[in-house]
């Protein structure tokens, strides 16, 4: 091993991308091998270091390396649930449907796994041929017998069956692409328990769809929108419309259970904003039946979902201002929240009853509340300003407010420029969220503050900066204006 290929494998180990890019330009071996005599590529899977894998991989690094117990290293994402790196060795050549020593496949692993993100990963890429033709029937039935059977016995029943761990389980909610779920660890096995979503994308993909009804079953098994088998439902049900789809969520806004009204809501607003009129010619009726909804719904979660849909329709109902104004003082904050959006329309003025509500909001109890009425005042000049960005900066002093980046980000790009406003994007850089710090960044830039330099190298003492992002070029833009030509 050179010199330079043991730098590599240090770099690697360290975590050092700007020292592994560097080696690798180079001519360090991608190949080589660390301290515990593995290739450097499974170094970097095993520490979900997706930059340093795709750069190994590009340099010419085998995506079929083995690792330790001899298994190939895209088993080793598919079992971390890292669907991005997933992806990323896939692309580079791996295959998903190799068959492994017991007769599995990383695909098949994936599908017990319950993670939909990595499933997805595996199913397709952008050199595979589509599953429905690559995967023989034996394989497509092999793989929805899993997901079924997974999805029925439930992931922590069927977990605790393979392991004979009587022991209590440990159970967290994680992310899984843009969507949530349960992740279960028991007996030193880990698995997510998204099978009902994974079931719905393989029903789909292998032409053998489940009846609508049950897709609305596996959404409200889990009653979170943010949960996988609710997302993957809802959008399988957008995708199914000429059969009779809408039909029947449009009557599940009379069913007696909360979760399912939520879920209708839920679809609607999806197919309000995400389909084309002419695809759908349905968003009038639609609107009319959110409106007289609202009016009679009694769920305040069920309530929300309501009037959210109704805010992010494309044209305005007529009913809309009456309903902000009617729920604007609910006592569930999550309803006021609604409320206070239902009282703005982007084209145009606020009238004096939306205007007097949202000023009586702007001192509601709840942050959120509080900064979306004060944010939509301020765009309308609809109050006293200084009034309002008082408001704004209680929340960015704030560091415990769950709006406090959103409150950072509207104070960054405010004509406000005190030295208030400035003294608080400053203290914003102490933040533990890299977002925040960039924020406090961002909003020096625009203001040719002399500190911004600093501000920007303190968001990455948190980690890389991640373009494109309108706030990251802000620190370019600064520089043109503030430095001299080189």
């Amino acid at each position: 091993m050179t010199d330079e290929d043991a730098r590599l494998a240090a770099a690697v180990r360290a975590g050092d991308f700007p020292e592994v890019h560097a080696l690798l330009w180079t001519g360090a071996d991608p190949e080589t091998v660390g301290e515990d005599g593995l290739p450097v590529l499974c170094t970097a899977v095993a520490a979900h270091d997706e930059e340093t894998v795709r750069a190994l991989l590009r340099a010419g690094s085998r995506p079929d390396t083995t690792g330790a117990q001899g298994l190939p290293v895209l088993c080793t994402a598919v079992a971390a649930f890292a669907h991005r790196i997933t992806e990323a060795i896939v692309e580079a050549g791996a295959d998903p449907d190799r068959v492994l020593p017991d007769g599995t496949t990383p695909l098949l692993r994936a599908v017990e796994g319950g993670s939909p993100a990595t499933v997805t990963a595996l199913l397709w890429s952008r050199d595979l041929q589509e599953p429905e033709l690559r995967l023989a029937q034996p394989e497509r039935e092999r793989l929805l017998a899993a997901a079924r059977h997974w999805y029925g016995t439930g992931a922590e029943a069927e977990l605790r069956r393979r392991t004979g761990d009587a022991g209590p389980a440990r159970t967290s909610t994680v992310g899984d692409e843009w969507c949530e779920v349960e992740q279960i660890t028991l007996g030193g096995r880990t698995v997510r328990a998204g099978h009902g979503a994974v079931l719905t994308t393989l029903e789909s993909v292998f032409a053998a769809p489940a009846p609508l009804t049950e897709l609305v079953a596996r959404a409200v098994r889990h009653p979170d929108p943010r949960h996988v088998d609710w997302a993957a439902s809802r959008a399988e049900l957008g995708a199914r419309l000429d059969e009779g789809a809408r039909e029947l969520v449009t009557a599940l806004h009379r069913h007696t259970s909360a979760a399912h009204r939520r879920f209708a809501a839920d679809c609607l607003a999806s197919w309000q904003s995400g389909l084309h009129r002419a695809a759908y010619p349905h968003h009038e009726e639609d609107r009319d039946l959110l409106a007289a909804w609202a009016e009679t719904e009694t769920d305040p979660e069920a309530l929300a979902e309501v009037l959210w849909a109704l805010a992010e329709n494309e044209e305005e109902h007529p009913r809309l201002e009456a309903l902000g104004l009617r729920y604007a003082d609910h006592p569930d904050p999550r309803v006021r929240r609604k409320a206070t959006d239902c009282l703005w329309w982007h084209d145009r003025p606020l009238t004096a009853g939306a205007t007097s509500a949202l000023r009586a909001l702007t001192q509601d109890p709840d942050d959120e509340v509080r900064f979306d009425a004060a944010r939509i005042l301020l765009g309308e000049e609809g109050g006293t300003p200084d009034e309002l960005r008082a408001v704004v900066r209680d929340l960015v002093r704030d560091p415990h407010s769950p709006v406090r980046g959103a409150a950072a980000e509207a104070l960054a790009e405010s004509d406000d420029r005190t030295a208030d406003a400035t003294a608080l994007l400053l203290a914003v850089l102490d933040s533990d969220d890299r977002i925040v710090r960039l924020i406090g960044a961002y909003g020096l830039a625009l203001r040719d503050d002399p500190y911004t330099p600093q501000a920007y190298a303190r968001v990455e003492e948190l980690g890389p900066i991640y373009r494109p992002d309108h706030r990251a070029n802000a620190f370019e833009d600064w520089r043109r204006r503030n430095e001299p030509p080189v």
